[in-house]
């Protein structure tokens, strides 16, 4: 608990001295308009509140990916990775929780999304089911830093890092369903989706925001815990294995 809590202290102070790591917040409301747009103009006011689901995931994912996924190699670069290493807590500890607090700022797009709905179109979202609404955007949210601790163990192995972060994003959002339903994605692409968290949080939000009872909430909910338990769990594995592959020769101020 103190290297969690070690890492969001830490991670609150580079984001303050970084402010570019706040850009998925300044995207987001912009991506809203966007999606609210396409909708109106195609006169489907019924997927208005999927339109401003969208951009929050979408923020999660990019904030995973990209902030939290490129963290370990920053810190290589910057030379700070050693005292981190050198330090009483675990490296894990600190990497969770500094990847918790980016999470945290993350989930802030879902205000602006609402915000941004409401001032220019008129559109709110609607809160038909609050509580499995908030229990899907943490489970959610606890997937996205799984999938981040895997990403930033596996970034450390490779030199094209952000050659992957460029095309991995976009891809996800369509293979996660997370404007478009899979149900609407040709067959074959479905179980690729179905091995994806990103894919059952986004059919589970689209369900909490529509008026009948939300089919096998618990179950739906623990896929996503599970599919982001077992990326953190592999993620972890992962970082073990490239920690100590870097301690063994001497690698770890190699940029």
């Amino acid at each position: 608990m103190r290297g969690l809590l070690a890492g969001f202290r830490l991670e609150l102070h580079v984001v303050r001295a970084n402010p570019d790591s706040l850009i998925p917040l300044v995207t987001a409301p912009l991506f809203a308009i966007i999606f609210l747009a396409i909708v109106r103009q195609g006169g489907r006011s019924d997927l208005e509140p999927d339109a401003l689901m969208a951009p929050v995931l979408m923020s999660l994912w990019w904030i995973a990916l990209v902030q939290a996924g490129s963290m370990i190699t920053a810190d290589r670069w910057q030379a700070v990775l050693e005292p981190l290493i050198a330090a009483p807590t675990s490296l894990a500890s600190v990497l969770v929780g500094r990847i918790a607090f980016l999470m945290c700022v993350g989930l802030l797009s879902f205000f602006e999304v609402w915000l941004a709905g409401w001032l220019i179109f008129g559109v709110s979202i609607p809160f038909e089911h609050p509580l499995e609404l908030a229990l899907t955007l943490a489970a959610t949210a606890l997937a996205m830093a799984g999938a981040a601790v895997a990403f930033a163990a596996l970034f450390v192995m490779t030199r094209n890092a952000y050659t992957f972060i460029n095309s991995a994003s976009f891809p996800f959002y369509v293979l996660g369903g997370v404007l478009v339903p899979v149900a609407y994605l040709p067959d074959w692409i479905e179980p690729v989706s179905s091995v994806l968290f990103l894919s059952w949080s986004a059919d589970l939000l689209r369900a909490t925001l529509k008026e009948p009872a939300v089919d096998d909430f618990w179950g739906r909910l623990g896929m996503v815990l599970v599919l982001g338990a077992i990326t953190f769990v592999l993620g972890r594995a992962i970082l073990f294995y490239v920690l100590h592959r870097m301690r063994a020769k001497g690698e770890l101020a190699t940029a």
